[in-house]
């Protein structure tokens, strides 16, 4: 019974730390400054010119003094960093150039969607991309699935979608029912259609210096791109990134590490989580675990990012639910400098960062400039 408890225990802690992240600070002060005002994003648009070597130089008077512990007034709130505003920026922006787009050479980006089953996050999510595609021109196509479907009927749809040159963007909607096979399926998109940015070789050059990634994971890079926004310095900072899924946990870690923040990444198996928290910079968590992160894990000053999602029963609401974030907000906004809200902070700025893609997508296909 005790072996059995341990294994539970084990299962339990992995799933709420999945998708977590604890962020250190760009330097937009190096690498924000300077940029055409007419860019869409703020973010590089090269990883590899944030490359150069590493020079290791140890001075002789390190200052090994213990940092600051003290708490800030009871009466300190974080600064609110609002995706939501962001993205529309963004979006609105996309619409502009896709506009231009379709005045100059007649074609508008096009993403094609697979959804399978009806959990309700992932409909809202779908619901969120379709409103977000009209508002900026993208042609958008959504090929739904009951959850009983099979892995060659999902392959078979994408596989149209790759075949189709309207479609410059494909996104399979995750999570998928456990009787498929996620790597399976998404092996299948396109690498110059993997608009999500998880195809293994985006991945690895996402991870390798001097190499360029055709996407970014939107989650990801909306979280960084909110970063230098609000003028949060990550480069030489300390990283700690709760989890380390293929969604948001590892491109995340590899991602800050191309911003040259010193990447911690806690599992599910780290003992004393929150003593590695409490010395991170910027904290990110996308568990989708309620209030899992409370403000004694967060170092005073700290940025705090949430990712993580979890639907709360609420009649009061139109879905019949509400979201809530990994982040217990009241106690993180009395410590945290900054801080992303459930909902209106991250989510916002992964429809807007999908859409980007789709439109680089569709660009690097035409030539376009």
């Amino acid at each position: 019974m005790a072996l059995k408890n341990k294994v539970q225990s084990i299962v339990v802690t992995t799933v709420w730390r999945k998708n977590a992240f604890l962020l250190v600070s760009s330097s937009s002060r190096t690498f924000a400054t300077g940029y055409d005002d007419n860019r869409i994003l703020k973010s590089p648009s090269s990883l590899v010119s944030l490359d150069f070597p590493d020079v290791w130089n140890y001075s002789s008077s390190t200052d090994y003094s213990e940092s600051s512990t003290h708490k800030l007034a009871s009466d300190h709130t974080a600064r609110v960093i609002d995706g939501k505003q962001v993205s529309e920026e963004i979006i609105s922006n996309v619409a502009t150039e896709v506009t231009r787009m379709k005045k100059t050479i007649g074609e508008v980006p096009g993403l094609g969607v697979i959804l399978v089953g009806e959990r309700k996050d992932s409909l809202t999510y779908v619901r969120n991309k379709i409103t977000a595609c009209e508002e900026a021109g993208i042609k958008f196509k959504l090929t739904e699935f009951s959850d009983t479907c099979t892995e060659d009927e999902v392959c078979d749809a994408i596989m149209r979608f790759n075949a189709d040159p309207s479609f410059h963007g494909i996104l399979v909607q995750l999570p998928l029912p456990q009787h498929l096979n996620e790597e399976k399926i998404l092996n299948v998109v396109k690498l110059e259609k993997d608009v999500d940015g998880f195809h293994p070789v985006n991945m690895g050059n996402l991870a390798m210096r001097g190499r360029e990634p055709l996407f970014v994971p939107c989650t990801p890079k909306g979280c960084v791109e909110l970063l230098i926004r609000y003028g949060v310095e990550i480069m030489g900072k300390k990283a700690v990134v709760i989890g380390r899924s293929n969604i948001v946990g590892l491109p995340a870690s590899l991602l800050l590490q191309r911003h040259h923040a010193t990447v911690t990444i806690v599992t599910a198996l780290t003992p004393n989580p929150e003593e590695i928290t409490r010395d991170a910079d910027i904290l990110m968590s996308g568990v989708g675990v309620p209030n899992f992160v409370r403000g004694s894990w967060v170092k005073p000053g700290a940025v705090v990012v949430d990712v993580g999602t979890y639907p709360i029963e609420d009649k009061s609401c139109e879905q019949g639910y509400r979201l809530i974030g990994d982040v217990c907000y009241e106690e993180a906004s009395r410590v945290a400098s900054l801080i992303t809200p459930v909902p209106g902070g991250v989510g916002p700025m992964t429809v807007a960062m999908l859409l980007y893609n789709t439109l680089e997508s569709a660009t690097r296909k035409y030539n376009f400039v």
